[in-house]
């Protein structure tokens, strides 16, 4: 049976994963925790009163910075208070607090150099997610699959490229792709898979050395006939998962 064989959230779009050995799901929710924070690269028209989907271009994001990479970076969701090294002396500021906002975008404006558009903001709404999609979907990665690709490129491939929030075990490659329409129950929660996640340049990124090593989006064209690797999903019955938990097909 494929099982989790780990668990990831995102609290800042674009910067550093955070490890889990558990999670709570809520129905048609996205994964607590993640992406709740974005840093606007020039204007890009969010509003926080009225939050929506933008493209990920607008904000600081692998796909356009690899340079995040070199940042080591770390959000107490208690506080708020986000820390980041990499880059000068540590710095830490509580992103829920307009002044800490302001000193953060400060403080990545001098890491960014040419890199920015225009001025840099810390964005952030009630209950909104800064997802690349505009629906509250949860993402799974297909280990055996990105196994796959390393055999493609030749090298072995860090599955925190693609920036999921469940990574599975057990499953062959490419099945998760024929998934779309099915439920399954994996912990005391079910889901149906939704979505195939088409991959951007985001994936192309080194994470240890923050350079473009690989283009694995136009390997996967090249190879495979598409550039999906992983799958959304909505919760359609919420309850709790750990690193470990069986995903059972239903149907």
């Amino acid at each position: 049976m494929p099982e989790i064989a780990s668990l990831y959230r995102y609290p800042v779009k674009g910067f550093s994963p955070e490890a889990l050995d558990a999670a709570e799901l809520r129905p048609f929710h996205r994964f607590d925790g993640d992406r709740v924070y974005a840093i606007e690269n020039g204007p890009s028209g969010f509003d926080p009163d009225a939050p929506g989907y933008l493209p990920k271009a607008k904000f600081l994001c692998l796909m356009k910075n690899e340079r995040l990479a070199a940042l080591d970076t770390r959000f107490d969701h208690a506080t708020h208070v986000w820390t980041i090294d990499g880059h000068g002396d540590r710095f830490s500021a509580d992103l829920s607090d307009p002044a800490g906002r302001a000193a953060t975008a400060e403080f990545l404006a001098d890491f960014m150099g040419e890199e920015r558009r225009g001025p840099l903001k810390v964005l952030s709404a009630p209950g909104h997610a800064f997802t690349d999609v505009g629906k509250p979907y949860v993402s799974f990665i297909n280990l055996a699959s990105v196994e796959a690709i390393g055999g493609m490129v030749g090298k072995s491939i860090d599955p925190l490229r693609f920036r999921g929030n469940i990574n599975l075990s057990g499953l062959e490659a490419w099945r998760e792709l024929e998934l779309v329409g099915r439920e399954a129950r994996i912990g005391s929660a079910r889901v149906r898979f939704t979505k195939r996640i088409q991959r951007c340049a985001a994936t192309n990124v080194d994470l240890a050395t923050a350079t473009r090593d690989l283009d694995i989006p136009k390997t996967l064209l090249r190879e495979l006939d598409h550039m999906d690797c992983g799958i959304y999903a909505d919760v359609i019955e919420g309850g709790g998962i750990r690193v470990g938990d069986g995903l059972k097909l239903e149907g």
